[in-house]
């Protein structure tokens, strides 16, 4: 049975936060933004071709780099993995924690089953999270058993550019994954304010969405990144 205290502010609160976490990629498109995800695909192709052209005695870089990358992943999926562990373990006793936060002042009245709930959305996300990270890692193992199957051949026949091509979406679908793990966090925030009330976590969910907005398509590192792929266009060019 819902609580009593659950009402439609609270709902339209926690439907936002999820709304707008799945509903980023198509809101940046719809401002006429492309992802910086989605540039720096371009980028791989160009990596994944130049792989291709190389010797394997001289891929240490590309190695170097596929490892920094993988270390990344596995760092989010550790930490995420003892943060959901703690949220975890907290539900099992979520009444002693209630009891705890009720005394702070600035926390609203709430009730127990209410509090529960809000808890259980936290930890829905930072479960999510844990998932993309650990679909993340999987998907780059896909990449780097494509990358070491790559011919050292010119590159210019119809098997080499499908190699290449879907090399790189492979990998692009991995760094997909562990930014969509990322995001999460800074959704996770904004769930944090729904112990302050539902408009408190609705307004931080917007300022939240409005960040990762700029930082995606409006930023300078993003209009740096624009730049760099529109001058690789103009080399090929």
């Amino acid at each position: 049975m819902l609580p009593t205290d659950l009402d439609l502010p609270r709902v339209l609160a926690i439907a936002l936060l999820f709304a707008m976490w799945g509903l980023y990629g198509p809101i940046l498109g719809a401002l006429g933004r492309g992802t910086l995800n989605a540039q720096l695909h371009v980028v791989r192709l160009r990596w994944m071709r130049m792989m291709l052209q190389t010797h394997r005695d001289h891929r240490t870089f590309d190695a170097l780099m596929m490892g920094h990358i993988s270390n990344s992943m596995a760092f989010f999926g550790s930490a995420t993995l003892l943060v959901l562990a703690g949220l975890l373990g907290t539900l099992a006793n979520i009444s002693s924690l209630y009891g705890a936060v009720m005394e702070i002042k600035f926390v609203p009245v709430m009730s127990l089953e209410l509090f529960t709930i809000y808890f259980v959305t936290l930890t829905v996300i930072m479960a999510i999270c844990f998932f993309s990270f650990t679909f993340a890692l999987r998907k780059l193992a896909y990449t780097l058993a494509m990358i070491g199957g790559l011919s050292e051949a010119p590159g210019d026949d119809p098997q080499s550019r499908i190699m290449v091509v879907e090399t790189a979406t492979v990998m692009t679908e991995a760094v997909k994954s562990l930014n969509n793990g990322i995001r999460g966090y800074y959704f996770a925030i904004a769930a944090f304010f729904l112990f302050a009330g539902p408009y408190f976590c609705m307004a931080m969910t917007v300022v939240m969405s409005t960040l990762l907005l700029y930082r995606q398509g409006f930023s300078t590192t993003a209009l740096a990144i624009e730049r760099y792929v529109d001058a690789m266009g103009d080399i090929k060019k």
